[in-house]
């Protein structure tokens, strides 16, 4: 019985010390308090009755065998119950110790992959100390096995980064010198079509509402900005490549980039008013009519999907919205740009409303 329950109590505090959350050790009490019993009768007999053969011994011993063969049978039933969880619970627990022996082992194999050439990188001094920190963490918890096998994978997770950096780490130089020559190559684009944001700034002015381009009164200096800050950024990434450092450049044209990217959109905000602007005022009815349109699809769509009671009012009521965003189009310079941001507005309310209608069915 003592082997039985030795062996069974070992796969409890395996899973328990594995998955804190299951309930095994709960319904292990009762079967390891019925062994403790069985065990102190059994003493209990042997203290009293040793050597001696009355009736009285006998009856003891008797009862003493009956209750450990009692609880023997309840260990092998419990540990037949649960023979798959604590057998993987326990081979799992006599296996982490090895664990993280290995994974102490490939945090070393990956640190004597670095080359002295690449070792001041960002990227693998980043992922060197990272790798230091899994390991110390590792180091200070592998007696818990839970948190041993979890810092354990951690560990191998860092050890890969660790030597994926070193196997990027020759491609950097190359790759710095791909990217500043494209990034370069692109400001002179961006720079050319900053030129034409003066000439489509006065075109608003000269042509349409002042209220048409009132947000726009800015782009034309912080593009220009942008600019700027993209060339400092590109400067300073020549610099870095010079001093052999690829991975700052690398981060230094990303940064050039995005402000590229900003110029671009500053630059393009004001070329595309103007278009957008015209194509209004050579057609204002154009974008009405296709929200009208839409309109009457909404209302179709209520009709067929008996709807109308709840949302007719609703929708008729844009119409009298777009009317009004129509009348506003008067003067000798009309403010297209309200208008065609009312129409929007109406547009994105009407599409909210057909979404509504077809997710209530």
């Amino acid at each position: 019985m003592d082997k039985r329950q030795s062996i069974a109590s070992a796969g409890v505090e395996a899973s328990t010390a594995l998955r804190p959350g299951d309930r095994l050790a709960s319904q292990w009490t009762q079967t390891e308090k019925q062994c403790f019993d069985a065990g102190a009768t059994y003493l209990a007999a042997v203290d009293q009755y040793d050597g001696i053969t009355t009736a009285a011994a006998r009856s003891a011993f008797d009862r003493a065998t009956a209750q450990l063969h009692d609880a023997s049978v309840a260990v092998d039933r419990f540990y037949d119950a649960h023979r798959q969880s604590l057998e993987h619970a326990s081979a799992q627990f006599a296996a982490t110790p090895r664990l993280v022996q290995d994974a102490l082992g490939e945090a070393d194999a990956a640190r004597s992959t670095v080359d002295e050439q690449y070792a001041g990188y960002p990227s693998l001094r980043r992922a060197w100390h990272e790798l230091d920190a899994a390991t110390t963490t590792l180091q200070n918890d592998q007696r818990d096995p839970l948190r041993a096998r979890e810092h354990a994978a951690l560990v191998r997770e860092r050890a890969a980064t660790l030597r994926a950096a070193v196997e990027s780490a020759p491609g950097k130089l190359r790759e710095a010198h791909t990217a500043l020559s494209s990034v370069r190559t692109r400001m002179q684009a961006v720079r050319t079509r900053s030129e034409g944001i003066a000439p489509a700034f006065s075109a608003l002015l000269r042509e349409f509402n002042a209220k048409s381009s009132a947000d726009l009164s800015h782009n034309e200096r912080s593009s220009a900005r942008h600019i700027e800050q993209a060339d400092e950024d590109l400067r300073a990434a020549r610099s870095a490549l010079d001093a052999g450092n690829p991975e700052q450049a690398l981060e230094l044209v990303g940064q050039a980039r995005s402000h590229l990217g900003d110029a671009e959109h500053l630059v393009d905000a004001v070329t595309d008013r103007v278009r957008l602007l015209r194509a209004v005022k050579a057609d204002p009815k154009e974008t009405e009519n296709k929200v009208r349109f839409t309109l009457r699809d909404a209302q179709q769509l209520a009709v067929n999907r008996g709807l109308v009671a709840e949302w007719g009012s609703v929708l008729d009521a844009q119409l009298a919205r777009i009317d009004r965003a129509g009348s506003a189009l008067t003067g000798a310079h009309p403010d297209y740009w309200s208008y065609l941001q009312d129409l929007d507005a109406i547009s994105d309310f009407i599409a909210g409303v057909i979404e509504r209608m077809r997710s209530s069915h």
